[in-house]
């Protein structure tokens, strides 16, 4: 299979140049990259960029590891009874929140994804949770992530709505939103994120990185119709050159690192069904780099052949097999490991030295 394009930048101001330069006459710029590459520090050179360049106080609300930081509990270690997070309400992130009153907003989202109540206190600049009949109850840390998550969606809402407070964005920068969620809320987050995005054409343009290939492969199965870039970026440890290997061209070479993951999925034991909806995506993929009818061409001419493009069409089945993620059971995960081992006995992909170089999650970015 042909190579992707491949552009290096030995300087981290290059490489938000190139970015930035994507956005001119693109809506997204998706950008798949393991922990370590430096993920947070490039977000947040985006943003300085927009000051430097523009002479401007900002351009770009980002979501990232620092986000979180704009939050912080009170345990009222004393009587241990009235705990509540504290709001950073110096940060521009929160511009306009006590005049639009966000909870409804924040609330529609976080439904879908907890079963916890809050309140905000816009004199304290402090919120408080609640479940069933219990108060000031200590969310847990993955809940505490996405009830930030909901906040940020809830002021994306209103940037995408021409909100005077939020006037300021021309750029939105989301890296790794569910890097603590599970299989379940990462698909959910990544198409409503999308929704959301798709509703405005003009407004905004958008930067999204993540590590994750399960919420990386939703992104980019949403937003494929709208103009946008997709890279697989990388940075060894012990170097300060960015590499981007352009995927726009079939098959993706963000597929070919999700085939490296499947990989360790299989020698983990640990396969759920989702896992069979990322299989079918690269086979479909290559399908089409070969210029075959379908993704059961891949596998023609193999044992069982008919039985692994039923079992693909059927454990693929539904938006993306994996708002319930379930563990195969031991007969569905021999069935993958033959399906994925009779793939890759006719495609001899060439993982790249990258893919065993750092595994997605070895270091924090």
């Amino acid at each position: 299979m042909s190579n992707p394009k491949i552009y290096k930048y030995k300087t981290l101001r290059n490489l938000i140049t190139r970015l930035r330069d994507d956005l001119n006459d693109k809506d997204f710029v998706l950008l798949y990259a393991y922990n370590g590459t430096g993920k947070t520090r490039i977000s947040m050179e985006f943003k300085e960029r927009g000051k430097r360049q523009r002479d401007i106080e900002r351009d770009t609300l980002y979501f990232n590891a620092y986000t979180e930081d704009l939050f912080h509990w009170d345990n009222d270690l004393e009587n241990d009874s009235e705990r509540y997070l504290k709001i950073n309400a110096d940060s521009n992130f929160f511009n306009g929140f006590k005049e639009l009153a966000l909870e409804e907003k924040i609330f529609a989202y976080l439904e879908r994804y907890a079963d916890f109540d809050f309140r905000i206190d816009y004199e304290q600049w402090t919120i408080t949770f609640s479940r069933s009949d219990i108060d000031h109850i200590k969310i847990s840390r993955g809940e505490e992530n996405i009830f930030i998550w909901c906040i940020f969606l809830a002021i994306c809402e209103l940037t995408i709505d021409d909100s005077e407070a939020y006037n300021w964005v021309k750029y939105l920068y989301i890296d790794d939103p569910i890097s603590s969620l599970d299989d379940n809320n990462a698909i959910a987050v990544a198409s409503d994120l999308a929704q959301l995005l798709k509703k405005d054409k003009d407004r905004l343009k958008t930067v999204i990185s993540s590590h994750h290939g399960l919420f990386f492969n939703v992104m980019c199965n949403e937003l494929k119709k709208m103009p946008h870039k997709k890279y697989f970026l990388h940075r060894k440890s012990d170097s300060d050159t960015y590499t981007l290997r352009a995927t726009d061209d079939t098959p993706f070479f963000h597929h070919v690192a999700m085939l490296s993951e499947l990989q360790q999925a299989v020698e983990s034991g640990k396969l759920y069904t989702h896992h069979f909806n990322m299989l079918r995506s690269i086979l479909e993929k290559t399908a089409i780099f070969f210029g075959f009818d379908g993704f059961s061409n891949c596998i023609h001419g193999v044992d069982d052949e008919v039985l692994y493009a039923r079992a693909l069409n059927l454990l693929s089945h539904g938006k993306y097999s994996a708002y319930e993620p379930r563990e195969m059971v031991d007969d569905t995960k021999d069935l993958f490991k033959k399906i994925l081992s009779a793939f890759l006995d006719r495609y001899r992909f060439d993982l790249p030295e990258l893919i065993t170089e750092q595994t997605p999650q070895a270091r924090q970015s």
